[in-house]
């Protein structure tokens, strides 16, 4: 048994004679396999990073330019005009054996024809660089490429022709440009304009040109600076100030979700479809170990620790194990067998070892984890309080340095089409749960209901959506196409019923400490029931027919959201709609404001009913192009807010007050938007498997008198939305924005004439 021959390898007891070994062959072999695990690790990492430190060159290329340099010699021709000679002479006398005139000579060629090597790895990237910095083609009109953009991807596809490793291009990626003061300060302008009237509007450029003029020069400076010695200007600020140091509770506030496959079921047996998940899950990870893969490798071993004044993540280099809540219980169940990763079919045994386990929570352990779903002032001085030492420090550390966590629970979730609370239901179970039965400061929890299906709980701060939906495509696809099940449901093969059973996490938790997650729990819980979500698949249409209409199916969606929102509240809101900005070293997210001037007037026209399409269609291009431009500059570094708040922060710094910049980072995001993306890898051909489909996932409202907003654009014919809003705000309720959205796409439909097939 795994963690008992570990703890028995070495016994001895104390004799007359002295101490007295007693050595288990069978644990001792466990600690060998173990060991050539964990070299075969470091020798992988070590071979990885001399690949990838001379990417795009190889050890076999270094060997040519040799064989060059040599063959040329023997040929009396100096390809390295003199140098060769040079270097021959810089080299110390000596009187060995190996020093003779032939061996100095090729010596002196290799170091020769290192430099070449060396040299032209170091042009190799900074020519890719260079190129990389080029987003024109990013600006031009689907199928009209302009000469230049030809010649650029020629030459992009010519210099990235050998297959790259994870980080081969992170040294070639350009650094996110600090965007010049007036340029960003004119765009802020162009995005308050719809929202302000003539009054507001004049005072808002009153402040933004005393800005501009006086403050916002040296802030500059500052921020010109960090550009040139940081990786990236932004990166650190936001992951700290935005994520990190936030007091208020994870669950809802910052965590996300993501929902399984929605249409098809591969099993019922949940202890099965575990077996498979966590498998694929760790075969994942051995491709981002071995750098096979892109996404981040803070995803796995991560945890957000608690502290009073700031969080910090806390990242291992590896974990053999994973933290497991069910009914009130934590477990550790180990991943491997001495070197063996655990086949599906031994995971659904241990799974199911801990779903028969009849042993009841100890005192304070059902409801621990609200700790991590309540302040974080408050859980940062429990955890020093009451788990700093002895047995609890041992099993929190059990989850803290988990893979990642496993809330198995005995409830049944699931989409139903039939039944339109279904998905809603789904939705709020993986979003917060019963505010105990998820660990969210780990990386992501693994939630498993009793019939099978399943979904993620993310924490926000290590990385974005995109990252954790890589990750989540590779194991659905894994899962459905790879590894399968038998008729009766579970997983291939026969288990191996001689592994340790998981271990239960041993706590002593005092009164004190039950008060305090008593505490946590109540404010969870209210934080919860105060969540209004309402989950719905749009069917008349999706990316198809939006593409007939000629525009962008995220312009599309955006410029409904504007429409429904003016006829839910009467009135135009700032809103966000995070982008990527991963074309840059380190990059993460940029805002887009998609409530514009241009799509302000459209909207307002679709209200007056006065219009004719023609004209209608006509504001509607024109909004959707000025989106789609907005888009691009937020992606290629030219957006608004990043820049705005890594201004406010240097200011903060100095000392320096700005009533531009503090009214600017006070203003409240009440529609706040972002589109969940799909078909990242192509694990499968969706035309050939429709029903393979999941249906993203969700967050929380940003403003108490808001609305948050996701949608995934899932296929030709269907979009899933996501809605949140608090039922403790009089002006909102996510089901009848829902119900506007569902009117403004159909509406935006009509005016392209749409087949009555679509309608």
């Amino acid at each position: 048994m795994a963690e008992a021959h570990q703890a028995v390898a070495f016994q001895f007891t104390v004799t007359p004679d002295g101490v007295d070994f007693r050595l288990s062959r069978e644990a001792l072999k466990h600690v060998y396999l173990s060991g050539i695990n964990s070299w075969k690790k470091r020798l992988i990492r070590i071979k990885n990073g001399i690949l990838r430190g001379v990417y795009p060159g190889s050890p076999t290329s270094w060997l040519v330019v040799i064989m060059a340099t040599v063959g040329s010699s023997f040929c009396n021709v100096d390809i390295s005009l003199g140098l060769v000679s040079c270097i021959q002479r810089c080299l110390p006398q000596g009187c060995g054996p190996y020093q003779t005139p032939q061996t100095r000579a090729l010596l002196s060629m290799a170091i020769f024809s290192t430099g070449v090597w060396v040299t032209g790895i170091f042009f190799f990237r900074q020519t890719l660089k260079l190129l990389l910095c080029y987003h024109g083609w990013m600006f031009e009109m689907h199928g009209k490429t302009s000469n230049l953009t030809r010649i650029w991807a020629m030459c992009i596809r010519l210099l990235s022709s050998r297959h790259p490793m994870l980080y081969s291009f992170q040294t070639s990626l350009p650094k996110l440009p600090v965007p010049r003061v007036s340029a960003t300060i004119q765009r802020y302008l162009e995005s308050v304009r719809p929202l302000l009237d003539d009054e507001e509007y004049y005072r808002m450029e009153l402040l933004a040109k005393e800005f501009q003029d006086k403050t916002a020069p040296r802030l500059q400076k500052y921020l010109v600076l960090k550009s040139w010695w940081a990786s990236n200007y932004v990166s650190d600020w936001w992951e700290e100030y935005i994520y990190l140091r936030g007091r208020s509770p994870l669950m809802v506030n910052s965590n996300y979700y993501v929902m399984d496959l929605v249409l098809i079921k591969n099993t019922d047996v949940q202890a099965a479809r575990l077996g498979n998940i966590i498998h694929a899950m760790i075969m994942y990870r051995r491709k981002l170990d071995r750098e096979e893969i892109k996404p981040m490798e803070r995803m796995f071993n991560t945890t957000r620790i608690p502290g009073k004044d700031t969080d910090v993540l806390q990242h291992l280099s590896d974990s053999r194990h994973v933290a497991v809540y069910h009914k009130g219980r934590f477990f550790k169940l180990w991943l491997y067998e001495g070197a063996r990763l655990l086949k599906p079919q031994d995971l659904e045994m241990q799974f199911q070892r801990i779903l028969d386990d009849p042993s009841p929570p100890q005192p304070g352990e059902e409801k621990l984890a609200a700790l991590t779903a309540g302040g974080r002032v408050e859980w940062a001085q429990a955890r020093q309080a009451f788990f700093s030492s002895g047995k609890n420090k041992a099993a929190l550390e059990a989850i803290e340095r988990a893979a990642f966590f496993v809330a198995l629970d005995e409830e049944s979730y699931s989409y139903d089409p039939e039944d339109e609370a279904s998905l809603s239901l789904y939705g709020k179970a993986l979003l917060h749960g019963n505010c105990y039965n998820r660990w969210f400061d780990k990386s992501f929890t693994l939630i498993s209901f009793k019939n099978g299906q399943l979904g993620l709980n993310a924490e926000h701060a290590w990385a974005d959506a995109p990252i954790i939906g890589h990750l989540w495509e590779f194991v659905l696809g894994t899962d459905s196409f790879h590894l399968g099940y038998t008729e009766t449901g579970h997983c291939l093969g026969k288990p191996n019923p001689a592994l340790a059973p998981p271990t239960r996490l041993q706590w002593d938790i005092p009164k004190q400490c039950q008060a305090v997650i008593e505490s946590s729990y109540q404010v969870a819980k209210a934080l919860a029931d105060d969540v209004e979500l309402y989950c719905f698949q749009f069917l008349p249409f999706g990316k198809g027919l939006i593409k007939k209409c000629r525009t962008s199916p995220d312009a599309f969606v955006q410029i409904a959201l504007q429409l429904a929102h003016f006829r839910d509240r009467g009135k135009f809101c700032l809103t966000y709609e995070a982008s990527m900005t991963r074309m840059f070293r380190e990059g993460r997210t940029e805002t887009v404001r998609s409530c514009t001037s241009e799509s302000t007037a459209f909207v307002q026209a679709m209200m007056e009913g006065s219009h004719t399409k023609a004209d209608l269609r006509d504001l509607f291009q024109k909004a959707a192009k000025k989106h789609q431009n907005m888009y691009r500059l937020a992606m290629t570094g030219a957006g608004i807010d990043r820049h705005l708040f890594c201004l406010y922060l240097v200011s903060k710094y100095l000392g320096v007050s700005s009533p531009f910049l503090a009214e600017v980072l006070s203003e409240p995001w009440r529609l706040s938007t972002s589109q969940i993306p799909q078909s990242q890898i192509r694990m499968f051909d969706p035309e050939q498997h429709p029903n393979h489909l999941g249906a993203g996932g969700g967050f929380g409202p940003v403003a108490d008198d808001g609305y948050g907003v996701s949608y995934m654009i899932a296929g030709e014919n269907t979009i899933f939305f996501h809605i949140s809003s608090k039922f403790s705000s009089s002006e909102t309720n996510a089901q009848r924005f829902g119900n506007h959205i569902r009117k403004a796409l159909l509406d935006i439909a009509d005016l392209f004439q749409v087949p009555k097939a679509y309608s």
